[in-house]
């Protein structure tokens, strides 16, 4: 399992602008995804490029993970991003449209050059042959996440939109059973309709279930919802705590088998337990 550093909530916040760089520092996501793509018209992205590289290194977000996407390297503006933003070292550059595992290994090394030998990589698992090659992009050197790009992966699928996201379910376990096989954050994709607290209370639910650490998100009045979705609730921290204590008591006496709740507990279910309390506790640390 990764860290128990939260990623509930990541927040894309276009790299052009100014005040929203400024407001990022306030809000109360677990990580920020400064973004050079999507969010940045053709016009602007050598502008934001230069904002980015300037703003970065002397802005305090304290505890929020500073994630950077990129342009593809298939792309006119790829290339120079990568020269700007490797020497700033953000905790995290996110690489768009992933398919090969030779895509990490490209930017690793030029991280490397750089000395942002802390910068992790993260790939935005958005392609057939990305899902496909899942397990591999996963264990390549210096990966850290996957990101759902779940827009990219509808249109490459042709698929209908769903509230269940059935056609997306394949590539949504495909790439969290990679994730999980290389112990790194696995986080779900946005939710279109940000003014749809129902649809995104639904979504993130779904996802939490699946087993995602969180989500991406393209509007801050999502952030509630999304980050009570991913956090222990009372009771799982509750629960957690019944456990370890009837564990702890049988490992003290020697005999019997702990049970909570009428179901017996084991080792596996402990390993878990202390998980959720140390999430919480990460958690409430973040916010003192």
């Amino acid at each position: 399992m990764p860290a128990t550093r939260p990623y509930r909530s990541l927040l894309y916040i276009p790299g052009s602008k100014p005040r929203a760089l400024e407001k990022a520092a306030t809000l109360p996501c677990d990580a920020i995804i400064f973004d050079l793509e999507d969010a940045v018209t053709a016009e602007a992205k050598d502008e934001a490029r230069a904002l980015l590289a300037e703003t970065l290194p002397g802005a305090d977000y304290g505890p929020r993970a500073r994630i950077v996407r990129v342009n593809g390297a298939d792309t006119q503006w790829g290339a120079a991003d990568l020269e700007a933003i490797c020497p700033v070292a953000p905790d995290a550059i996110l690489l768009p449209k992933v398919s090969h595992p030779d895509e990490i290994a490209a930017v690793k090394a030029q991280l490397d050059a750089a000395g942002a030998t802390n910068t992790k990589i993260w790939a935005m698992m958005e392609t057939p042959m990305g899902i496909f090659n899942a397990l591999s992009i996963a264990q390549a050197p210096g990966m850290g996440g996957f990101v759902m790009g779940t827009n990219d992966l509808a249109k490459e699928l042709n698929c209908r939109s769903r509230a269940d996201r059935l056609p997306m379910m394949f590539a949504l376990q495909q790439c969290l059973m990679a994730a999980r096989a290389a112990g790194i954050v696995a986080i779900d994709g946005v939710y279109n309709a940000f003014k749809d607290d129902d649809g995104l209370k639904a979504e993130c639910a779904q996802g939490r279930d699946l087993g995602f650490d969180g989500k991406t998100l393209i509007h801050p009045a999502q952030l509630e919802i999304t980050n009570a979705a991913f956090a222990p609730s009372e009771s799982e921290i509750d629960l957690a705590r019944r456990q370890i204590a009837a564990f702890e008591e049988v490992e003290a006496s020697g005999q019997g088998v702990a049970v909570v709740d009428g179901r017996i507990v084991e080792n596996l279910h402990i390993e878990t337990a202390r998980a959720t309390l140390a999430k919480a506790e990460a958690i409430a640390a973040m916010a003192e």
